[in-house]
C-alpha cells in the first residue's frame, strides 16, 4: 500500500497482547522523521581520550563498583575489551535479605505486598574505549558481549531467590542513561515481572488458539528487515514504536542465555547493522533495547510458545497521557513503511 493512501488503522500485538493506533497522519513521511535529542547524556563524547568524569575508562577501574568478571580474563596480558561490575547506584541491592519462601509464593496472591529490595543490579562495559559505541564494534566484538550477557545470566542463575533477569541497554540521555561510555545493565529479580508473566499468557492463548508459537513465523515478508542464517529482523506488525525492530532466533529458543558462541556471533553481526541503520536513517537517535527471555522456572509446558527476541526502540516521540492512560500507543509509521525503509538503507557507514 502506497504511503498517500495509508489511512488509521488499529491492530494488536500477538506477543504482549495490547493494541496499536497507527495513524500516519500524526507525522510528515516515515523518512522525514528523525531525532533531535542529543544522543550522549554528556558532552564531548566521540573523543578517544579518557574523560575526567568517566570510571569506565580505561585505567580507571578503581574508580568504580566492584567487578564481577572481565574479557579477556586473568592472567591474559591483553588489556580487557569488556568489564561487568557491579552498579555503583543499584536499584535492588544484592545485600539486603532475600525474600523468605513464604513471601515468595505471597507474591503471585492478590493485593498489596512489600519485601526488601533484594536483587542483583550490574553493568557490562562494553569497550575500553570513550569514543567507540556498541555498532562501531566489530561482529566478533558485539558477539563477545552478548556472551558476556549470557555468561552473567548463567551465574544470577544459580541464586535460588532470583527468579528473572533483564537485560537493557539505553543510549542517550532521554533513553535513560546517565553515562556516555557505552555500556548496559542486568536486572535480577526475586520475582518474575508484571510485563513477563503478560507477555507469556499472551503467547499461551496464541498457541492454545492457534497451535503455534507467536514468534515462529511472521505474517509477511513486508516487515523483514533483514535475516542471517539463525536470526530474522522486522518491524513487528503492531509496532508500538516508530522503527521499533525484534531480532528473533529463526529457531524456537526460550531462553536467551543457551546461546552459543556461533550464535552470538550471527546475532552480533545482526544487531550491529540494525542499530547502524537506525543511527543512519534517525540521526543517531538515543534508544532502548531489551532482551525478553524466559523465567527460570518456567515450567515444561510452556516451552512450546516462550520464544526469546531483542528488541530495539529508538526514543523518537514523548509518551503522553493517551498511551500512559490508556496502554495503548499511538504510531504514526506503518511497519510495512519502516521495514522497506531500513530494508533498502545502506547502513555503511
Amino acid at each position: 500500500m502506497a504511503e498517500a493512501s495509508r489511512t488509521s488503522e488499529a491492530r494488536r500485538d500477538a506477543v504482549f497482547g495490547r493494541w496499536v493506533i497507527l495513524s500516519p497522519a500524526r507525522s510528515r513521511r516515515p523518512t522525514d522523521l528523525k531525532s533531535h535529542a542529543a544522543a550522549n547524556p554528556s558532552p564531548g563524547a566521540g573523543n578517544c581520550a579518557p574523560k575526567p568524569s568517566c570510571p569506565f575508562c580505561l585505567g580507571r577501574e578503581s574508580e568504580c563498583a566492584p567487578e564481577i568478571f572481565r574479557v579477556p580474563a586473568p592472567p591474559d596480558a591483553s588489556p580487557w575489551q569488556i568489564r561487568v561490575i557491579e552498579n555503583l547506584y543499584p536499584a535492588l541491592r544484592r545485600d539486603a535479605d532475600p525474600p523468605a519462601p513464604e513471601e515468595q509464593a505471597a507474591q503471585v496472591l492478590p493485593g498489596e505486598r512489600a519485601v526488601l529490595g533484594f536483587g542483583f543490579h550490574d553493568v557490562v562495559i562494553e569497550t575500553p574505549r570513550h569514543d567507540v559505541r556498541l555498532w562501531d564494534l566489530d561482529a566478533d566484538g558485539v558477539a563477545d558481549v552478548l556472551l558476556a550477557y549470557a555468561r552473567r545470566v548463567l551465574q544470577l542463575m544459580e541464586h535460588p531467590a532470583v527468579k528473572y533477569v533483564q537485560v537493557f541497554k539505553n543510549h542517550g540521555a532521554s533513553a535513560g542513561a546517565s553515562m556516555a561510555h557505552s555500556h548496559s545493565q542486568m536486572l535480577g529479580t526475586p520475582f518474575v515481572p508484571p510485563s513477563v508473566i503478560t507477555r507469556l499468557n499472551c503467547m499461551k492463548e496464541v498457541f492454545e488458539s492457534l497451535g503455534k508459537c507467536s514468534l515462529c513465523e511472521f505474517q509477511s515478508n513486508d516487515i523483514l528487515v533483514s535475516e542471517t542464517q539463525n536470526f530474522s529482523a522486522v518491524v513487528p506488525f503492531a509496532a508500538s514504536y516508530p522503527f521499533e525492530i525484534w531480532i528473533i532466533p529463526r529457531r524456537h529458543h526460550p531462553f536467551f542465555h543457551e546461546i552459543d558462541k556461533d550464535m552470538a556471533l550471527d546475532l552480533g553481526s545482526l544487531l550491529r547493522t540494525m542499530l547502524q541503520k537506525l543511527s543512519k536513517q534517525l540521526n543517531e537517535p538515543p534508544f532502548n533495547f531489551m532482551i525478553h527471555s524466559s523465567p527460570f522456572e518456567v515450567s515444561s509446558s510452556c516451552l512450546p510458545y516462550v520464544h526469546w527476541f531483542l528488541q530495539i526502540v529508538p526514543q523518537l516521540s514523548v509518551t503522553g497521557g493517551f498511551e500512559i492512560g490508556s496502554g495503548c500507543y499511538i504510531n504514526p509509521v506503518f511497519p510495512e513503511d519502516a521495514a522497506k525503509i531500513l530494508r533498502e538503507l545502506d547502513s555503511s557507514i
